[in-house]
């Protein structure tokens, strides 16, 4: 087959040349923005502040990296704009020196309940009681502590607010989305370019890692699945991955992490002469895809891709709904600062399409003890509808076209 085997790890490294720096990272401007909107959206419904946790929806917000931990640190926004951040005092230091968006920082030492100056720090700013949204990734020993240590205030989940910024990306998301897909893709040509019997799935996975690095992404590979023949049908993976042998199915699903944003592409070929029904299962499958892309129009819903995606499944004898040989997960998933994010292509999300979504296709084909067919590529929609991140694979035959 066309742009399958032929070269080596050695040769296919030494012939990247880094590319990640020519795209640039969210600038202090857009979180600023991003903050005015969900201050707009707190104020259309009615919640005075809002709590942001630790982790993706801190930085989204704030610009402002911490990672969660068992010590409660967040930031509270409130609908006029003020933001006030939470955290050990003898972390408070450090926090001053990740912060972006500037706030104030309130402390609290070990001994001190920080679940008792979040409500304090309500009460000061004129938030007597009502609704405060907090973030739904927000842990549970978290939620139970300010619970338990009032009675004034009815939690209630910032998802609107978080999910109804975030789903929506910017030019500058894009554009960085674009450069990391980008990237990923020339890892996976060169991926099929390596192959040859015998190879391992750990020797594929550890070349997929340092060719991410030598393009610039940083920290390699943020996931990888490598799996032949027979493991293909276990859509993620199975304990020991097996070699590679002539004739078998070969699906490779990675992505990298730039500027914080995750790439995220399945390829699956045929390594060596492909049989009818390995030919049939794909070609379905790509059909299948298109036909989920199609109904990817603004104005529809996520569940109207995914329905999109089953009827022409059914149409060749497979599934139905979540039976095999057929699709036994969802559609696709949202993309951006998290791999699976909102909104997600499933029946009975109705979410209605708009411009700025990005979200996978992926209807995978499984045939219980033979093989599973992936072919994923990822939208984004405009006001003109949905456009590829990359260019799907172009034929069993010639997946790369070669």
């Amino acid at each position: 087959m066309k742009g399958i085997g032929g070269s080596t790890i050695k040769a296919e490294l030494e012939a990247i040349k880094p590319i990640a720096h020519l795209v640039q990272p969210i600038q202090k401007e857009e979180f600023q923005q991003r903050m005015d909107k969900a201050c707009k959206l707190m104020q259309e419904q009615n919640i005075p502040a809002m709590y942001l946790n630790a982790g993706t929806n801190m930085f989204y917000f704030t610009g402002t990296k911490w990672g969660a931990s068992e010590r409660m640190v967040g930031a509270v926004l409130f609908s006029n704009g003020k933001l006030v951040y939470i955290a050990p005092e003898f972390e408070k230091g450090t926090i001053f020196d990740f912060m972006l968006i500037e706030g104030d920082v309130q402390g609290w030492e070990e001994h001190e309940s920080p679940h008792q100056l979040f409500v304090s720090i309500l009460k000061e700013n004129g938030v007597d009681s009502g609704p405060v949204a907090m973030d739904e990734a927000t842990p549970f020993f978290v939620i139970d502590g300010i619970k338990n240590c009032q009675n004034d205030y009815e939690l209630v989940n910032a998802k609107p607010i978080t999910a109804g910024c975030r789903m929506i990306k910017s030019e500058a998301e894009i554009a960085i989305m674009q450069h990391a897909m980008n990237i990923t893709l020339k890892v996976h040509k060169a991926v099929a370019r390596i192959l040859y019997v015998g190879i391992s799935a750990k020797e594929v996975t550890d070349f997929i890692h340092e060719a991410h690095i030598r393009y610039g992404a940083t920290s390699g590979s943020y996931f990888c699945i490598v799996l032949f023949g027979v493991d293909s049908s276990f859509p993620h993976g199975v304990k020991t991955p097996k070699n590679l042998e002539e004739n078998e199915v070969v699906l490779v699903d990675t992505g990298c992490m730039l500027h914080d944003y995750i790439s995220d592409i399945t390829r699956t070929y045929v390594f060596g002469e492909a049989n009818e029904e390995q030919k049939r299962i794909w070609n379905i499958e790509k059909e299948t895809q298109q036909a989920a892309f199609n109904a990817a129009q603004l104005g529809n819903t996520c569940e109207d891709i995914d329905n999109a995606s089953r009827v022409v499944l059914e149409s060749h004898g497979l599934g139905p709904d979540y039976k095999l040989p057929g699709l036994p997960h969802r559609t696709g998933h949202g993309i951006g600062l998290g791999i699976h994010e909102w909104p997600y292509i499933v029946r009975n999300d109705k979410t209605v399409l708009k411009p700025g979504m990005t979200f996978s296709n992926e209807p995978m084909i499984c045939v219980p003890d033979k093989f599973g067919i992936r072919l994923e590529d990822h939208i984004y929609m405009t006001t003109d509808g949905p456009k590829w991140f990359t260019e799907p694979m172009h034929s069993i035959d010639n997946p790369f076209g070669i």
